[in-house]
């Protein structure tokens, strides 16, 4: 049985470094094909100069705080003499970070050296121009989530190996899930803000007040636009996803390490594939993503474009649950009986995934009643606009919740079930264990087809900058009407992922909790179940709850105002350009567009410092509060707080993605001649209300399901501290 687990370990290995050779051959096929024109390069080098430069002083900020962090957690481990703080997880927490950041930079590197070619290939057919934007994200897709898999495996094996004990080498690699966390939350907010500054500027002066087209070269931020999307939506997306990746593995293994316990615990030979079996699903699944992003092709360019998405996207999600069949009968020969029920438990998470997916489309669809109810209250104007995008908006809410309860509640049962049927559990708190750990195998089943789905959301970005190049360069209406397909499903792609993210964050924020109350556990000497027993009804454990609930609003509030106040610099900066250069509108005088990119520039960085900090310090500081008056409900107090933290989350992130998504697709269902077309006052309108959604959808409301798991492993790493 030994034997066989070592051999199914080499396949984590085999298939991340199969994974990046399969982005290799992309990588060279993609940045073989020629650029285009002189006027497309031009262009290009304007945006790449821009995201590079916006990169390179956002990793300098993120490297500062990271290292003042680790040196917290280095100083913490010597003063407190605590496993999960210390050398080793301040060194696990500064490669989490490193490789988040590396991550990001991949995402946005590729897909800023994609658009050139995707709109050079746009000139001949849209079959080639998808093969090119397609394949681009592929890359980004295929190396963040193989980076993410080598991290967990390569950390956690040497730390295994240095000090001989399963348990102490997985809180040394809890500090990586807490680096990605924390590098993620201020890649997504930084470049959040960063976009949509960008974006409102551009729109509001450009679009409602001067009357000129979407990507103008007469506009001044046009720029700093188009190099948001990258610094926004691929290298933010890309530490997102490496973190969720991440993160959800080290708690998998974590509850994989409570179920180890209580089989023996029960009298029963323990055994370490319950621990080591989420490393390898994910592994599969990484290989199930492989095969499906290379079956996403078009035939002709009079092919679906999301037909070819959705064929890759079903061929991955089929692949991963086959993948979970072979390993499950292979790693659990010992428990043949629990094939049905790991087989369930990968039905339900793939399930949800695809549930996910449909309901954010159809909340962000043109085709459905939520974004034609908003595109028919534009008529009537702006204020009437924005009362239904905040109605949509929230009943939003509704099927996420139910989809992810349902789930929750699924595979806890299974799990549950199959601790008294196949493991011969007995004790409530070992079966409540047992169920915890369907909850994982249900989340990582999820998660599988993390690469496919980031590859669909850099494919995004990759075609919004196309469009724009071809805009600028003043290219041949069917070249331009090629671009704009790409683009459509490029934006309902970046919907959909948005909501799979908030669903993996949904289940994994669960899980992470459940990884905490085990450390909690494992230090105080009790049961799992005895320690995530968080009573509500105690007026000192609300408090914590109250405090969580509360963070998530505050932290929405200030990524918000951080797009209100830089764009109000960039309006008032077009403004001064379109007043005091005439030439510009003419044609006969070029926009400054390097002073909007340092505007975009300055005013991310300023102001995604506090907002970054505050789920870092808000938990500790409390938690650490109260262990100072010396109440033993510390830990249950923080528990209350990142689960209702987690609670507001997933319910803002909801409301704030798909409300915006709407918003924005109702402004493009106007612009398609509904409701008067272009230039009416039902499009003034839905412009507004895309506005004011702007900041929703791709700065807060992407950035909060990074935030509720960097609630949970800021925990993980300081459970410690919170214990008397």
């Amino acid at each position: 049985m030994v034997s066989l687990l070592d051999n199914m370990l080499y396949m984590v290995p085999i298939a991340g470094l199969a994974a990046l050779a399969f982005g290799y051959l992309f990588y060279r096929d993609i940045f073989s094909r020629e650029k285009g024109t002189d006027e497309m390069n031009t262009i290009y080098e304007a945006i790449k100069d821009g995201a590079m430069a916006y990169l390179a002083r956002q990793y300098k900020t993120i490297g500062i705080i990271s290292v003042v962090i680790a040196a917290l957690i280095l100083v913490a481990g010597e003063v407190f003499d605590v496993n999960l703080l210390g050398w080793e997880v301040a060194l696990s927490f500064l490669l989490g970070a490193a490789f988040s950041a590396l991550s990001g930079f991949i995402g946005m590197y590729v897909a800023v050296n994609s658009n050139i070619r995707t709109a050079s290939a746009a000139r001949r057919t849209l079959k080639e121009a998808f093969h090119v934007s397609f394949r681009g994200g592929a890359i980004s897709g295929i190396a963040v989530a193989s980076l993410s898999l080598l991290g967990v495996f390569a950390l956690f094996m040497v730390f295994e190996a240095l000090t001989g004990d399963i348990k102490i080498a997985l809180e040394h690699v809890v500090g990586y899930a807490f680096g990605a966390s924390m590098a993620a939350l201020f890649a997504q907010l930084g470049g959040g803000i960063y976009t949509k500054a960008a974006d409102v500027g551009a729109d509001l002066v450009g679009k409602v007040e001067a009357g000129i087209p979407e990507d103008d070269p007469r506009n001044p931020a046009v720029i700093a636009d188009l190099v948001g999307d990258n610094v926004g939506d691929c290298a933010g997306r890309g530490a997102d996803l490496f973190e969720s990746t991440a993160a959800e593995i080290i708690g998998a293994m974590i509850i994989g390490y409570a179920l180890y316990r209580v089989i023996i615990d029960a009298g029963m030979p323990g055994d370490i594939v319950w621990i080591m079996f989420p490393l390898v699903f994910l592994s599969f699944g990484l290989i199930a993503a492989l095969i499906g992003i290379y079956t996403v092709k078009l035939k002709d360019d009079d092919s679906s474009l999301h037909s070819a998405l959705n064929r890759g996207y079903f061929v991955t999600a089929g692949l991963s649950l086959a993948f979970l069949g072979v390993i499950s009968y292979l790693m659990l020969a010992d428990y043949a009986d629990i094939l049905p029920y790991f087989m369930a438990l990968g039905v339900i998470g793939i399930v949800l995934g695809i549930v996910i997916v449909y309901v954010t489309q159809y909340y962000t669809a043109g085709e459905y009643r939520p974004v034609r109810e908003i595109a028919e209250a534009s008529e009537t104007g702006p204020a009437t606009n924005v009362i239904s995008g905040i109605s949509v908006g929230m009943e939003t809410t509704v099927l996420p919740v139910l989809a992810i309860s349902v789930a929750l509640g699924g595979s806890f049962a299974v799990g549950y079930v199959a601790g008294a049927e196949v493991l011969g559990l007995t004790q409530v708190a070992h079966l409540f264990v047992a169920g915890l750990y369907g909850t994982a195998i249900a989340t990582i089943a999820m998660l599988c087809s993390s690469a496919f789905i980031l590859a669909e959301d850099t494919f995004g970005p990759i075609t919004d900058n196309a469009g724009g190049i071809v805009e600028m360069s003043n290219l041949p209406t069917d070249v331009r009407v090629r671009t704009d397909l790409l683009d459509s499903a490029g934006n309902t792609t970046k919907a959909l992922t948005k909501g799979y993210a908030m669903a993996t964050a949904g289940l994994a924020a669960f899980l992470l909790f459940a990884a905490y109350f085990e450390i909690v556990a494992d230090i105080q000497g009790l049961s799992l179940y005895e320690t995530f027993d968080v009573n509500l009804g105690d007026p000192l454990i609300f408090i914590g709850g109250l405090i969580g609930g509360m963070l998530v609003f505050i932290f929405t509030a200030l990524a918000i105002r951080a797009v209100g106040k830089t764009a109000f610099t960039m309006i008032n900066e077009v403004r001064r350009q379109f007043r005091e250069y005439p030439g510009i509108m003419e044609g006969t005088e070029k926009p400054r567009y390097d002073e909007c990119v340092d505007i975009a520039t300055k005013g991310a960085l300023k102001a995604m410092v506090l907002p970054g900090m505050l789920p870092i310090l808000f938990p500790v500081i409390f938690g650490v509060a109260y262990a100072m008056m010396g109440l033993e409900i510390a830990p249950q107090a923080v528990g209350a707080l990142i689960m209702v933290g987690t609670i507001a989350g997933i319910l803002m992130a909801n409301f704030l993605n798909n409300g915006g998504g709407a918003w924005d697709n109702a402004k493009k269902y106007i612009e398609e001649g509904k409701h008067g077309g272009k230039g009416s006052q039902a499009h003034a309108a839905a412009v507004v209300g895309d506005t004011v959604g702007d900041p929703f959808k791709d700065t807060a409301g992407p950035s909060i399901h990074v935030l509720v798991k960097l609630l949970a492993t800021v925990t993980l790493v300081t459970a410690g501290l919170y214990i008397i």
